[in-house]
């Protein structure tokens, strides 16, 4: 159904923050530097993510979420669900990234 490079890609390029904070609008903060989120599963703030691996963690519950698996618990959905409302977002953050890009190519070139 889906090859393992398109679900590498989703787990890896949309960042776990937009997932957590702007899709699935769970409850964050910046505490110390640290993007904290509502833990969906024992609605706990000791919650961190890292940018670097694309994962989020509850050290209360000791959960790791990726955006796959968080998006599955949020919304009480199946894994092609989520796969397919993550492939949506992505499609919508590569077209805001390709405007953005557009945009600043052409005010590049307005100014020579």
């Amino acid at each position: 159904m889906f090859s393992k490079k398109e679900i590498s890609i989703l787990r890896n390029q949309i960042p776990i923050t937009t997932v957590i904070g702007d899709y699935l609008r769970l409850p964050s903060k910046m505490i110390d530097g640290y993007f904290r989120f509502l833990c969906p599963l024992c609605s706990e703030f000791q919650t961190s993510t890292n940018s670097k691996t694309n994962l989020a963690r509850c050290f209360r519950c000791e959960q790791n979420f990726n955006p796959i698996d968080i998006t599955m618990i949020v919304k009480r959905c199946t894994f092609k669900e989520a796969v397919e409302e993550l492939q949506d977002i992505k499609e919508k953050l590569d077209s805001q990234i390709s405007n953005r890009v557009s945009s600043l190519l052409d005010s590049n070139k307005s100014r020579l």
